[in-house]
């Protein structure tokens, strides 16, 4: 069968998908609901991952399996991929979606949430990957989606630890796909922008004026991260305003791009 990207699925293949309870997670469940692939979703909420699994299942006929986990806990990493190992399921597709983000001056926000910030963006996301990719490579199918941002191309005044994770996420996943190169593993890189979804509730950046220059939903983010993924493309940048957003930023001088970041993150 084929996915909705063109790209050829395996029957019967798994994705674990972190962050599945809402948001992007969430959607990006249902695009690979949708293709045929079975589930392992991963959240902190039990009960959203229950009527997630319960949708997807009875709409698709694939099997969803829940598993709950916090990734702010460094142990809960390891935790998931033992409990993987002993359902013995083999993951073909890693799309490391859980994530957060802060408002605010690394001086004023709390050190501990700055540093579960790290674990859940970058460390959880790097465990993950390294214990999947292994098994992926030898079955030679299936691959990774990280769910980065549009921040991780520039530095963030006002949310300077989520937009260094960020960034994080897109050169590990740009470094990740050359490493791959020429094995039939697909790897990319989701970079929204402004999203409308829980995150940015959580995050109290929804009034910023970042924001107020308006947002993507979160299904149409996840449908065009799986067609990007489906078609091999290492980097995902949603939006056309996104696109040359980006674009602008590499070609403008880092002393008005940090600026120009701190008013919108403001």
């Amino acid at each position: 069968m084929r996915d909705a990207g063109g790209a050829l699925a395996v029957a019967g293949a798994t994705a674990l998908i972190t962050g599945a309870s809402a948001g992007i997670g969430r959607e990006l469940a249902r695009q690979f609901a949708a293709a045929g692939y079975d589930l392992v979703v991963v959240a902190r909420r039990a009960a959203a991952l229950d009527t997630l699994a319960s949708e997807l299942a009875g709409a698709h006929r694939i099997s969803v399996r829940v598993l709950p986990a916090d990734l702010t806990d460094p142990d809960a990493s390891a935790r998931i991929v033992s409990e993987i190992d002993r359902l013995g399921v083999p993951i073909d597709v890693l799309v490391n979606n859980a994530g957060f983000g802060l408002q605010g001056n690394v001086s004023d926000l709390s050190l501990s949430r700055q540093l579960e910030m790290i674990q859940v963006n970058v460390t959880a996301l790097t465990a993950l990957t390294r214990s999947f990719v292994p098994a992926m490579r030898q079955r030679n199918r299936g691959g990774v989606l990280n769910v980065g941002s549009t921040a991780g191309f520039q530095p963030g005044p006002m949310m300077a630890v989520y937009y260094a994770t960020k960034a994080y996420v897109v050169s590990f996943t740009e470094a990740l796909a050359e490493e791959l190169a020429g094995t039939a593993l697909r790897v990319s890189c989701l970079a929204p922008g402004p999203t409308a979804t829980e995150f940015a509730e959580a995050a109290e950046i929804t009034g910023t004026r970042l924001f107020r220059l308006g947002t993507m939903s979160a299904a149409d983010v996840a449908r065009i991260g799986f067609d990007g993924w489906s078609r091999g493309r290492v980097l995902v940048v949603p939006g056309l305003t996104n696109r040359i957003g980006t674009a602008v930023v590499r070609v403008s001088p880092r002393a008005v791009v940090r600026k120009v970041l701190k008013r919108l993150n403001s």
